[in-house]
């Protein structure tokens, strides 16, 4: 019996050091571009700014890549349904890569497919804009608070409008 085992054991060992070779390759390397905080914050008081000079006073969300949180910006007197929203519309408009009325355009074809039913953290209200640098998503900026979506998309685009020429 103990022959046996002494055999299994052996075989263990050969298999074993058959699979060394492959658990010593180095994991692969993923990288990509970050949003610096700095511009994050100089992006979203554009954008405050932008709809301030319009007279509305709105709520300004910046998020990363992923969608979360970077920066959130409540300007005086801006509505409370505003630091809800806006971060919303910016992580829909990160994770899509489009605008929240671009996905509300494509939503809105009967039979077309809606991410927001798996993810009920996203919406298709207007306001959300992605920041790319050529093809790749870097984050987010989403306005909330002026009167009509449009509006709040058109603070958001100002925001980027303002960081663009450092986006590289």
């Amino acid at each position: 019996m103990t022959r046996i085992h002494a055999i299994a054991a052996a075989a263990s060992l050969a298999l074993l050091n058959g699979i060394n070779p492959l658990a010593a390759q180095s994991l692969p390397t993923v990288t990509y571009k970050l949003l610096p905080a700095a511009l994050s914050i100089e992006a979203a008081q554009a954008a405050v700014a932008a709809c301030k000079a319009q007279g509305y006073n709105v709520t300004v969300s910046v998020v990363d890549r992923l969608g979360l949180q970077q920066i959130l910006i409540v300007a005086d007197g801006a509505s409370p349904t505003g630091r809800t929203l806006a971060p919303r519309k910016a992580y829909t408009s990160a994770i899509r890569k489009i605008t929240t009325g671009e996905l509300n355009k494509r939503v809105s074809v009967p039979c077309a497919f809606n991410p927001t039913v798996f993810d009920t953290y996203m919406t298709i209200e207007r306001g959300g804009v992605p920041i790319l640098v050529g093809e790749e998503g870097i984050g987010a900026i989403a306005a909330s608070g002026a009167p009509g979506g449009e509006k709040d998309e058109a603070c958001a685009e100002a925001g980027i409008a303002k960081i663009k020429d450092r986006l590289k």
